[in-house]
């Protein structure tokens, strides 16, 4: 077997688990979105995933989310930046990324407006929000979010679509699906303060995909169980 059939068994077995956790949870299918994550695999795995009809992949580090936009430029693909973002990488980000996940501090988000005015573009962004208790975690915190969706309001040229989240790595699986219950709550809440823009879940990944999907995921963000170990 190629390793292009390799991949292509692996995308199919994930498809045919998000399927079957909308199933479970009296979903459809097409309400979730499967988001590659290509971070540590080099451009030839990339370009096998293209081949299996995948055009938007996330990074977490700007460098390589920048480097692998350059070398498959003629192929116009959509590059998300999921990693902790700083300051000083906006430049890259607003030239670069088709969407920013990872946005968790005013700081940040000043930045990159004035970045993006100069560019001339919009970006679209998710706030990342820290419901986990593991100090190694980003994101904003749970009692910080309402105050920073409403200073969001003030910057052009970022589209606020929704939150983003990376649940508690532990065994009990309620804990786990206690971060992802939180982060739609806290969509619902933030819905019902007038941010009806922000919609979509990222949430859930290789290994807890279908806790999230059964707490009201729009999007995972699977890397390993599309394109094998990490490298």
């Amino acid at each position: 077997m190629t390793r292009n059939d390799l991949m292509a068994e692996r995308l199919k077995a994930v498809q045919q688990r998000i399927a079957r956790a909308c199933e479970q949870a009296g979903r459809s299918p097409d309400s979730v979105t499967l988001l590659p994550v290509s971070k540590t695999f080099p451009v030839p795995c990339v370009q096998q995933a293209m081949e299996l009809g995948l055009h938007r992949f996330a990074e977490n580090r700007m460098q390589d989310l920048r480097d692998k936009s350059q070398a498959l430029a003629i192929h116009r693909l959509d590059w998300v930046m999921i990693g902790h973002l700083q300051t000083n990488k906006v430049r890259e980000a607003a030239h670069y990324a088709s969407e920013v996940q990872s946005l968790d501090r005013l700081a940040l988000a000043q930045a990159l407006q004035q970045r993006l005015l100069l560019e001339e573009r919009q970006l679209d962004v998710l706030i990342q929000v820290k419901t986990s208790r593991e100090p190694t975690k980003h994101g904003v915190a749970v009692d910080q979010l309402m105050e920073f969706a409403d200073q969001l309001s003030d910057f052009s040229q970022l589209r606020v679509q929704g939150l983003m989240t990376i649940a508690e790595h532990h065994a009990d699986e309620q804990r786990v699906r206690a971060c992802f219950a939180q982060l739609r709550d806290l969509r619902d809440r933030l819905q019902a303060r007038g941010h009806t823009n922000i919609t979509r879940l990222s949430m859930g990944m290789s290994g807890d995909l279908e806790l999230a999907i059964a707490e009201g995921a729009t999007e995972v963000r699977v890397g390993s169980a599309i394109f094998g170990e990490r490298l």
